[in-house]
């Protein structure tokens, strides 16, 4: 028998370990390609696949009442490596689905090597794949080499799009004065593996509010080079001083909101604002701050944090930084199976493509490698369902965010995390509860939010058993 010629996946990530345990589900070689350790990133600390670098969070895990949520359950119904890594290596974190961080790239990496069909190479890809790859995968992320980076632009003639995204400090357990601090989570909501204490709260009164503003307004920051600057943030991911200088009360109506949550050290004052930290490993020793990504400089970054009520001693194991990001312009130049249209041996997945988050690139690593391996055995290539997330994330990034009246392929493309306003609504929508009561205000809007999910969960059933191999080698 004539040995398969395997597909290519070039990047190590989320986006590209997912590709690769998918086309190797389905029976088919594939060889991963990493950069590290030989070619390291501005971002990256280890050479372990699936490393996360910036928050350890995937964020909402209620498949019932958030997008993100949804996507996860879609994701585990896919035999998702991501997910199934992430379930076992979760930390308490409210409603949000939190991981240790090291012990989940260790698990990715594990289960990839004890593959039979997957075949890690470590060294960089400079420039386009060769020739004789007729399958290839890139799942080079925000980080692309310049090689590559450089190469597909030149063969597209598009333009480089990018945008810069902050990383959080990460703070050393026993450095935090729990005097002041105390653990609850927001309305004191559960989440996988949690209690409703699962985030650290550290108080600010008004006066000390203001004072911080100041501090992070007026804080020395990182200096962008001459071709950086005008590169703009992604709404989704902004530095904390960034916000602070769009509005002096903005961060309280964001990541420092107070509401949810009560001093039990102060039970008759409630906080004007509050700084959260969540636990970023399973020993529990350490804490990230919530929201915090951060420009400003390191000597500053442990002034101006140490400002914090109950973070006044905080020893930092990791400070906050900045990395710039890129990104296709995807609806243009990538087909509807993510092919891009001037060399469709070459396809793209992870946050290259346009999606923003963790999860939202692990999905489409997800998909493009099921389009691949379809690809490789001869199979009809069919998209998701629309109406499921996964469906609703590779059509705005292949297009449809477009207006009705837009042939352009849009200069306007950002990138975006799921969310249910890129899921078609419901040709009728809930009007009555289980028991029959009319529904009211915000009761219109949960019932409206369950009816999409277990929509798409019985949509994707479908196209789950309609795309089910015919036969794996």
């Amino acid at each position: 028998m004539t040995q398969q010629k395997p597909i290519h996946v070039i990047g190590g990530g989320l986006a590209g370990s997912e590709a690769a345990w998918q086309i190797a589900a389905r029976g088919v070689p594939v060889v991963l390609h990493e950069m590290r350790p030989v070619r390291k990133t501005d971002a990256h600390s280890t050479d372990g696949l699936a490393e996360l670098v910036c928050s350890n969070s995937f964020r909402s895990d209620d498949w019932q009442a958030n997008a993100v949520g949804l996507l996860h359950e879609e994701m585990r119904r896919c035999n998702s490596l991501i997910m199934s890594a992430g379930d076992k290596h979760k930390l308490p974190a409210g409603g949000a689905l939190a991981v240790d961080r090291d012990a989940f790239s260790a698990e990715v990496t594990q289960r990839l090597e004890a593959h039979p069909l997957v075949t890690i190479e470590r060294g960089e890809i400079a420039g386009l794949p060769p020739a004789d790859w007729d399958n290839v995968i890139v799942a080079t992320g925000p980080l692309t080499s310049p090689a590559l980076s450089e190469a597909v632009l030149e063969l597209t003639g598009e333009g480089e799009l990018a945008f810069f995204d902050a990383i959080a400090p990460i703070i050393h357990y026993d450095s935090i004065n729990l005097d002041i601090a105390w653990k609850q989570s927001r309305y004191d909501k559960p989440g996988p593996g949690g209690t409703g204490a699962d985030y650290l709260n550290c108080p600010l009164d008004k006066d000390g509010y203001e004072a911080f503003i100041d501090a992070l307004i007026t804080g020395e920051k990182t200096s962008f080079k001459e071709w950086e600057a005008s590169t703009p943030y992604f709404d989704g991911c902004l530095p904390i001083e960034v916000m602070a200088e769009r509005g002096r009360e903005t961060l309280r109506f964001g990541p420092m909101k107070p509401v949810g949550l009560s001093d039990p050290h102060n039970p008759d004052k409630r906080p004007y604002a509050v700084v959260q930290l969540r636990q970023d490993n399973a020993l529990g020793t350490l804490w990230n701050m919530v929201g915090f990504q951060t420009k400003l400089k390191y000597a500053e970054q442990t002034r101006v944090f140490r400002m914090i009520p109950g973070l006044e001693e905080a020893q930092f194991a990791r400070l906050g930084g900045l990395h710039r990001n890129t990104f296709l312009n995807s609806p243009k130049l990538l087909d509807p199976t993510l092919r891009l249209k001037k060399d469709p041996r070459l396809r793209f997945a992870g946050q290259i493509t346009g999606v923003e988050g963790y999860i939202e690139s692990a999905a489409i690593g997800l998909l493009t490698g099921r389009f691949a391996a379809a690809q490789h055995l001869d199979e009809d290539i069919v998209p998701p369902p629309k109406t499921t997330a996964l469906g609703a994330l590779i059509n705005h990034i292949t297009g449809g965010h477009l207006s009705a009246d837009s042939q352009s392929g849009s200069r306007s493309f950002q990138p975006m995390n799921i969310n249910y306003g890129l899921i078609p609504p419901p040709e009728v929508l809930p009007t009555h509860d289980e028991d029959g009561r009319r529904l009211k205000g915000k009761q219109k809007g949960v019932a409206k939010k369950r009816m999409v999910s277990e929509r798409a969960l019985s949509d994707l059933e479908t196209w789950v058993n309609a795309t089910r191999p015919a036969a794996a080698a």
